[in-house]
């Protein structure tokens, strides 16, 4: 008999066709495949409209179970009912620990805060036009389109003709946010801070793994975004922290400074 898959492990992905992108379907399977066992696969829409004809072929070569819904009323549908009452019908029949919603409506927002009061991990999926309260109540969201680059075609080369040596393409890094401008950022202080002190050992000192294990679960947070490359290159900007970079165990680790306000 083989073994059976932990519950923990099983994840229920839930796809509302109407707000999702079939080409992107490869990329959220693969990535689901890292964090567990994919068991259940749902996609709801109105497979009669020409707009989601794009996922025929994903459905079937995925394993998705296709849910149809008709439209009632001309501007509404019922897909966003029906991706509700599933997704409850599973938080209380299933073991599943993990709910991917693959959308990028805001509708979606309470159904996302009912499962996390559960204790479940949800996952979304999503364009970067989802409204933020939609993207914070999430786990973990990932934007499908935010690093979508096309490669270059390559034309043939004639026999015996030299290449053009290839130069790497330059990467911009948004420019460092300073100290000054980061301590009036209100939010992000309360959010390092919680970080912290959330993860503060007997010795007055934080890992800083699980600093940014827990910063990861807050939404969309990333040092990048400030300028920063690593975590510890923001907390050593902000002199309300101080760092210590030691290769030994527990390190790199930081602390907060209680001389400052």
């Amino acid at each position: 008999m083989p073994n059976q898959p932990k519950p923990d492990n099983n994840i229920a992905l839930l796809i509302d066709a109407d707000n999702a992108v079939a080409a992107k379907i490869k990329f959220i399977i693969s990535s689901l495949a890292t964090r567990g066992i994919v068991n259940i696969r749902k996609a709801y829409g109105n497979w009669a409209k020409d707009e989601l004809k794009s996922w025929a072929e994903v459905l079937h070569e995925y394993a998705i179970a296709p849910k149809q819904y008709f439209d009632m009323v001309r501007g509404k549908n019922a897909t966003d009912m029906a991706l509700l009452i599933d997704a409850m019908d599973i938080l209380y029949t299933k073991q599943v620990n993990t709910f991917c919603l693959v959308t990028s409506d805001c509708d979606f927002t309470p159904l996302v805060l009912r499962l996390r009061e559960e204790g479940k991990q949800v996952i979304g999926f999503g364009l970067q036009k989802a409204p933020k309260p939609f993207v914070r109540a999430c786990t973990h969201f990932v934007f499908l389109d935010k690093n979508d680059t096309t490669k270059p075609k390559h034309t043939q080369s004639k026999p015996n003709q030299p290449q053009p040596k290839q130069t790497k393409p330059l990467q911009t890094q948004p420019t460092r946010t300073p100290d000054t401008t980061l301590k009036k950022n209100t939010k992000l202080m309360n959010l390092l801070r919680t970080a912290v002190k959330e993860n503060t050992g007997e010795d007055g000192w934080a890992s800083l793994g699980q600093v940014g294990s827990h910063l990861s679960k807050q939404g969309e947070f990333n040092q990048r975004d400030l300028g920063y490359a690593k975590l510890i290159d923001l907390f050593a900007a902000i002199d309300l922290f101080k760092v210590e970079n030691r290769k030994q165990p527990g390190h790199p680790r930081v602390q907060l400074r209680q001389n400052k306000s």
